[in-house]
């Protein structure tokens, strides 16, 4: 790589990226900047690097990695977007391309819509700058092409689909929240997955997030490299939304305090949260997972137990069902899951009705349990097709504390089943003013398969508590009179 003008000209010409970087409130993003490439500070520019990387001395030669960990509205994804264009826009790869190939740069976030707004801030610099829109030669909803043989595209964090490119930079947007259900670590399998794509462009890996809870990539990363004792080769910052941009209102910070402290601590002032805390340890699951059992059949002299996680179809949550039973192994009683079967909106409850309860007395079963959701019309329905369900009295967080002393002392076994690894693994521990504790999935993600595993497999134990429906209760519950 080869830069055709050093970021500090770009940084002060108007022509060039002057306009989109300018003013005092953009100087510690400016400052972070300039330090990623290697080039001088000056004294007010060194104060605000000291005070946000903790480190004395800013790099003299480019970072390999630069990692912005900030409050809200802190201007971090425009400041990066600026530095995307001159590296895609302002920076020779002749030397490390080969004939005919396209050099990347890649950003990723949670969802491609969400990655999407790196790519508008990218194409507003761009925009505003007449010699950088020059180059620009194609435009999709995805991406942009440039005339220098560069691609800007945005993906989602799939470490299955980024694989094979080759990466002049990489940007991962918040990836403080990252979460998948199909992936029990997705921020570090796809940071994995893409530093190779940039070992032969020497290309940069650049993320940005607001701290969230004490795990994952961006917290791992934190830990090991901000202040004097990180590699110098990889760059730390962190600090609140005010010592990144200081035109935030204090009085709506203040506002949000009153409403959410432990929420605002993290979103505003960038501190790991303390009331958010891994439920159980991806090595404990992975302990109990049984490698390659994906199902189990029906055994004759087995007694098992179903458990449904019922859903209308309509909306985002899957209508699921698990079976299990318990074996005893050597002075232990084990819960083993035999079943789960998983269905996505949308669908007809109806029809998957009719499927399960197939499934269901199939392995034997004429009573389930189900959770608390459409009591009445689940009872009504799976009775139609010969299974009498009853619904679970606990909630689903007590079902998930109840199963993790089993889980530690490894008296259950898994299936291998990615979604139900990664819903178990995303589940978070949370504590509330009150001093309660309550587990529950992470916002905007899913729990129904390990719901109904976890359901299962404490009944399997023998730990539930059911409320049978009479048909009398049945119908005070449509009335709603219960």
């Amino acid at each position: 790589m080869r830069p055709l003008v050093s970021l500090r000209a770009a940084l002060d010409d108007p022509a060039l990226l002057g306009s989109v970087m300018a003013g005092a409130s953009r100087e510690p993003m400016r400052a972070l900047l300039l330090a990623s490439q290697g080039e001088a500070l000056t004294s007010s520019e060194l104060e605000h690097y000291q005070r946000l990387t903790q480190r004395e001395a800013p790099p003299t030669q480019r970072v390999r990695e630069m990692h912005i960990l900030a409050g809200r509205r802190s201007g971090k994804s425009s400041g990066v977007a600026a530095l995307a264009c001159y590296l895609s826009g302002l920076c020779s790869y002749e030397d490390c391309l080969q004939a005919g190939e396209r050099g990347l740069v890649l950003c990723i976030a949670a969802s491609t819509r969400q990655a999407r707004t790196i790519l508008d801030y990218i194409s507003g610099c761009l925009d505003a700058s007449p010699p950088l829109s020059r180059l620009v030669t194609g435009r999709t909803q995805w991406s942009l092409s440039l005339s220098n043989g560069i691609d800007v595209e945005v993906r989602a964090a799939d470490h299955r689909g980024l694989r094979g490119p080759t990466v002049v930079a990489a940007l991962a947007d918040e990836i403080c929240h990252w979460r998948s259900d199909e992936s029990a670590s997705p921020d570090t399998e796809i940071i994995a997955a893409v530093r190779p794509s940039l070992v032969t462009t020497r290309g940069q890996l650049i993320s940005l997030g607001s701290p969230h809870a004490k795990r994952g990539f961006g917290y791992q990363v934190w830990r090991k490299h901000f202040g004097e004792k990180g590699n110098p080769r990889i760059l730390v910052a962190w600090g609140p939304t005010r010592a990144f941009n200081d035109t935030v209102p204090a009085e709506e910070i203040a506002a949000a305090y009153e409403e959410d402290a432990a929420r605002a601590s993290a979103e505003w002032d960038a501190q790991w949260r303390s009331d958010i805390d891994t439920f159980v340890s991806p090595e404990t699951v992975a302990a109990c997972v049984i490698p390659g059992r994906f199902e189990l059949p029906r055994v004759s002299c087995v007694r098992y137990v179903a458990f449904i996680d019922a859903s209308g179809g309509s909306g985002t949550d899957s209508m699921t069902l698990a079976i299990a039973h318990r074996e005893r192994i050597g002075e232990r009683d084990v819960a083993v899951l035999d079943l789960v079967r998983e269905v996505r909106p949308p669908f007809s409850p109806d029809v998957v009705t009719v499927e399960f309860a197939g499934i269901i007395r199939g392995y034997g079963i004429s009573r389930a349990t189900s959770d608390r959701w459409g009591s009445a019309w689940v009872s009504e329905s799976f009775g139609k097709h010969g299974v009498r369900v009853e619904q679970c009295a606990r909630p689903r967080s007590d079902l998930y504390r109840e199963m993790l002393a089993p889980l530690n002392s490894g008296r259950i076994e898994l299936l291998d089943n990615q979604r139900l690894v990664a819903q178990l693994c995303g589940l978070e521990r949370r504590t509330a003013r009150s001093g309660r504790d309550s587990i529950d999935h992470a916002q905007g993600q899913h729990d129904d398969v390990i719901n109904a595993a976890a359901g299962v497999l404490v009944e399997a134990l023998g730990g539930t508590q059911l409320i049978e429906f009479s048909e009398s209760m049945i119908r005070r519950l449509e009335l709603g009179l219960i």
